[in-house]
């Protein structure tokens, strides 16, 4: 899967949680891309925001970069 698709699907994501607070929004989906992504597409979604952070929704930015604080397993 592209990054580009894998963006889009986090983005995705993201607008089902936009109604909460920020903080719980991010939390939201780090559970949620923990709980349905394999660990390759976490990864590729955290190298994107490593890499093209602008790229991305805050919220997806936000999520990305706590489950780069996770570490590989994230």
């Amino acid at each position: 899967m592209s990054s580009a698709d894998q963006v889009r699907m986090a983005t995705d994501i993201a607008a089902q949680f936009r109604h909460l607070p920020p903080e719980d929004g991010v939390t939201a989906i780090v559970t949620h891309l923990r709980s349905f992504w394999a660990p390759s597409m976490r990864a590729q979604l955290v190298e994107v925001a490593r890499s093209r952070p602008e790229t991305l929704d805050p919220l997806v930015r936000a999520a990305a970069e706590r489950l780069d604080d996770d570490g590989p397993a994230g």
